[in-house]
């Protein structure tokens, strides 16, 4: 995987491909960001820049026995750990990444490296509330690699998709040898959650910070799909929200059924809150509880967009909403009570709601909490 395959992210590439060039870089680097602004194909295309014996205006050839192997995940001095279970395990019985390297070579491959963690599991058919984890063992295991010499490249590199997942025991053993690597040993971790990561572990590392996509990447993708209507272009360019994931769910139709859904339980909600029906808000945060732990984030996600859009329309600037159909007419309905009054602490209980969720938090609790309490505020503005 070359930088040049990965959409957007030009100034990070660059900055990544010169830190190489120069000399300088950190044994153990965390990229941080979520699945679709592209963490996990930068890091792929990094581990094949460093190892590239024929790099070129700041990429790799691209055709060399080691970026051919590295393509194809199956270079020696490349090794990949990911978050791993299954159905049906024996107790006591552990299951290792390299168990399941068709799987994640398939995965890597059929979406060029954009793909969640929930997208994973599903690939694993953990079912709904099986979840990965990266064990002591496979801690073991990792320092049990990187203890032989590389092979062919100047780099042993071990790529580390959601460190979040270790257990404590796995973070612990892990910790000595980011210290203090073998000679040539590069770390590279990938998380969407780094709050969630061993603080002595962040401690660590290098953060490199993969930020959302521009507007102008998202465009030209959407324009690549054969889009050709400019209204439709900048609103599937905003409401992608810098992720290609959403914008390839907004291109396929597939999101207009979730959006729909998640409106209707936004509008749902907001009515309930502004009429203090409580037990009906206790009974809407049980069904949300029953939804994925995906799907929950997505909703809040849309919560978030609905709630500053309604802010937007409240605020006079009706003409910078993209808001159309039953979502313009309701929040057009809805903005008087939406305010500069109670939006910043409406927005701070959904962004703790998202944090307890992304926590393990009981989803029933998160949700009853969540609206009840934006009840109280939804009633300042009467």
């Amino acid at each position: 995987m070359r930088f040049a395959d990965i959409i957007g992210q030009q100034e990070l590439k660059r900055h990544l491909a010169q830190s190489v060039d120069r000399g300088r870089i950190s044994h153990a680097q965390l990229f941080t960001g979520a699945a679709g602004t592209g963490a996990l194909p930068l890091a792929i295309a990094y581990a094949q820049y460093l190892n590239c014996p024929n790099r070129k205006d700041g990429d790799s050839c691209g055709v060399c026995p080691s970026c051919q192997q590295t393509a194809a995940l199956a270079h020696p001095d490349l090794h990949f750990v990911f978050p791993v279970n299954k159905q049906g395990k024996k107790s006591g019985e552990v299951v290792l990444s390299a168990e399941f390297m068709p799987q994640w070579r398939e995965c890597v491959a059929s979406t060029a490296g954009y793909f969640t963690p929930q997208q994973w599991y599903d690939r694993l058919d953990l079912g709904k509330t099986l979840r990965g984890m990266i064990s002591a063992k496979e801690a073991d295991e990792i320092i049990r690699r990187l203890s032989f010499k590389s092979f062919e490249s100047e780099y042993k590199i071990m790529l580390i998709w959601l460190p979040e997942t270790m257990n404590e025991r796995a973070a612990n053993m892990i910790l000595k040898i980011l210290e203090e690597p073998w000679e040539d040993t590069i770390f590279i971790l990938v998380t969407e959650q780094p709050d969630k990561i061993l603080g002595t572990i962040l401690s660590r590392t290098q953060e490199v910070t993969v930020p959302r996509l521009s507007a102008e990447d998202l465009t030209t993708e959407i324009r690549r799909h054969g889009v050709t209507d400019e209204a439709e272009v900048r609103n599937m360019a905003r409401l992608a929200c810098g992720d290609l994931l959403q914008l390839q769910q907004l291109l396929s139709g597939e999101e207009d059924e979730i959006r729909n859904e998640n409106f209707n339980l936004f509008r749902t909600m907001m009515r309930h809150c502004y009429l203090n029906k409580h037990l009906e808000l206790l009974a809407w945060a049980d069904e949300v509880a029953s939804l994925s732990r995906e799907r929950q984030m997505g909703l809040m996600t849309d919560f978030a967009r609905l709630l500053r859009e309604a802010y937007i329309t409240h605020a006079g600037v009706k003409e910078a909403s993209y808001l159309w159909g039953e979502e313009a007419e309701f929040c057009s309905k809805f903005s008087p009570y939406i305010g500069s009054e109670n939006i910043e602490p409406i927005l701070e209980l959904l962004e703790e709601a998202m944090r307890r969720l992304r926590q393990n938090g009981d989803p029933r609790i998160v949700f009853s909490y969540f609206a009840l309490a934006t009840s109280r505020y939804i009633n300042f503005g009467k």
